[in-house]
């Protein structure tokens, strides 16, 4: 989302600017603005004031609801019908997934660990899964660490990436904590960090580079031999 310009957009609309004299004064499109200020409710002042040749400005909000939720209910008709299409996922196609994530996610230089670093969970989980059922990585070889910003809880963030990753916190190395320039806002939307998950061993490292090299031939059509 375009922070800057939504916020310049919902300040014009709770000084009573209607949509269209919003995308007209600041150049953004209209469906954006509809969504930006969505929530804002003008006051009857405000709605009077809009009023032009005797349309009313009630009926014109109706209708913008009204074209939003329906929006929203066409969108959730192609969202539901795509989940149809998986109803399970085999191990074979847990492997690709794993080996996909990993090619770009992943760790290609260090040969003598496979790593993988993200802030969403559920890569972390599936990447996981891949390890422990594909992988048949030993619990004891696990090692995870966290990088965040110096605001966070350290404690609860560990007990967070702890409970997603199934790895013991005795297993994470030291946190990571760093300060930003950023605004406050931009650094909460990381409010976990990210996590590292890392396992020392050479042999895994090589075989997943040799299926990611693979995939890489055959989805490619580039079925060269190489070598690393």
């Amino acid at each position: 989302m375009k922070i800057i310009e939504r916020e310049q957009a919902r300040a014009l609309r709770k000084k009573g600017y209607s949509i269209n004299q919003i995308v007209k004064k600041a150049g953004f499109t209209k469906s954006s603005v509809s969504l930006w200020v969505r929530d804002i409710v003008l006051t009857n002042a405000q709605k009077n004031k809009l009023s032009e040749n005797g349309r009313s400005v009630e009926s014109v909000e109706r209708r913008r609801a009204a074209r939003l939720i329906s929006e929203q209910a066409k969108r959730q008709v192609v969202f539901d019908k795509a989940k149809e299409d998986y109803t399970t996922i085999s191990q074979e196609e847990l492997k690709l997934i794993g080996i996909i994530l990993y090619l770009g996610e992943g760790a290609k230089s260090a040969r003598a660990m496979a790593r993988l670093a993200n802030a969403d969970p559920a890569v972390i989980k599936i990447m996981m899964r891949f390890f422990r059922e594909i992988c048949n990585v030993p619990e004891e070889k696990f090692r995870a660490h966290i990088h965040i910003f110096s605001h966070l809880d350290i404690e609860r963030t560990e007990k967070y990436w702890s409970k997603v990753t199934g790895i013991p916190r005795k297993q994470f190395y030291k946190t990571y904590t760093k300060p930003s320039a950023a605004s406050l806002q931009k650094r909460d939307k990381l409010p976990f960090g990210t996590v590292d998950i890392s396992v020392n061993d050479t042999k895994l490292f090589l075989t997943i580079t040799g299926w990611m090299d693979k995939i890489k031939e055959l989805a490619t059509g580039d079925l060269g031999a190489r070598a690393l």
